[in-house]
């Protein structure tokens, strides 16, 4: 958890703006040349660990299931090193960004919840950006009182 400063006030006191871009709605599954992925350009090494459970499960779906062209060797410590060739699809799934625009959103409340569930969400960045300016300049006035 986050180190946070206890707050002074009770939630619905405070304002909370967000600029979201959604994993489910904006970023779309890409492919490793799509975002030139350094291991596709270059090739990758996975070290594994074949003296455990894991490690062993792990050494056989390279060797048998995953498809990719590599070189494997037994390292002093007892690794298995497999080296994989430039130009291949790696083991991570890439996520790229989509052109679907951010959504900025004005709420009340913080971190610990929205009780008056109030939330609007701006059509445009600008309209945010001047709704957060003017909270901010309303927040120094009422420092400066005091």
């Amino acid at each position: 958890m986050p180190f946070r400063i206890p707050p002074a006030l009770p939630a619905a006191a405070y304002k909370s703006y967000e600029i979201k871009a959604p994993l489910a709605t904006h970023w779309n599954i890409t492919t490793c040349a799509d975002i030139d992925c350094p291991a596709y350009l270059y090739g990758w090494q996975t070290l594994l660990d074949e003296q455990t459970s894991l490690g062993q499960r792990q050494a056989h779906y390279v060797r048998s299931g995953s498809g990719r062209k590599f070189t494997e060797e037994r390292q002093a410590d007892g690794l298995t090193a497999f080296s994989f060739e430039a130009g291949q699809k790696c083991f991570e799934q890439h996520r790229g960004r989509n052109m679907r625009p951010e959504r900025f959103v004005e709420r009340d409340g913080d971190h610990r919840g929205n009780p008056t569930r109030r939330r609007r969400e701006y059509g445009r960045p600008d309209e945010w950006v001047e709704s957060f300016a003017l909270n901010q300049d309303r927040l120094r006035i009422l420092k400066e009182r005091g």
